[in-house]
């Protein structure tokens, strides 16, 4: 594996992650209402969970989808309705007080849940690793492949969990709460709207 390809990789994948899509809204919105301590393992599960995209990639299920639309329109489907009752629940939550530690953010396994939810990934992983690897890999590289995907991917989550944990941070949030969370809700219903609907 070449120095080029590890740079193609990493910032394709990077300015993948940092483009504004149900996971980075729900980060910032998790790390904004409940701080550091529970926006960062469901930013952690957010990133485990688009790497099993890529593990999918790797295996070949963009290949079954490409060769049953049925399966892939279905998948896309459920995972609309997702977000959809994602972001009802974001827009219920705007106008309520914040709930008590022990309710509000998924966790780790809730960040999982979220990314399953778009199977879109595994066609974006599958194009940027046949774009980059053009050549049959050797489990070997692929186990170097899903490493360094799931690096780049905890990452960028961790880091915006903790960037927009900080106190300013949540201090503009706490003055402006039904607004963000409101914009954050019709923001994750057009993204599922979108996969529902889009081709």
């Amino acid at each position: 594996m070449s120095v080029e390809q590890v740079i193609a990789l990493v910032s394709a994948l990077s300015l993948a992650i940092l483009t504004p899509g149900p996971a980075i809204i729900a980060t910032v919105q998790t790390a904004f209402a409940h701080g550091r301590e529970r926006a960062l393992p469901y930013a952690l599960g957010l990133a485990f969970g688009a790497s099993l995209w890529c593990v999918a990639a790797l295996g070949g299920l963009a290949v079954v989808f490409r060769l049953h639309p049925a399966l892939f329109a279905g998948m896309k489907i459920l995972g609309g309705l997702y977000l959809l009752w994602f972001a009802w629940a974001l827009w219920r939550a705007s106008t309520r007080p914040l709930p008590p530690a022990a309710a509000g953010a998924k966790g780790f396994f809730g960040g999982i849940a979220l990314n399953l939810s778009n199977p879109k990934p595994a066609l974006f992983y599958a194009a940027l690793i046949l774009s980059v690897f053009p050549e049959p890999m050797a489990p070997a590289r692929q186990t170097l492949v899903y490493g360094l995907c799931l690096a780049t991917e905890l990452f960028w989550y961790a880091l915006v969990a903790v960037l927009m944990s900080t106190a300013p941070m949540r201090a503009r949030y706490f003055a402006a709460k039904t607004w963000i969370d409101r914009a954050a809700g019709l923001a994750m219903a057009l993204l599922g709207f979108l996969l529902i609907v889009k081709h």
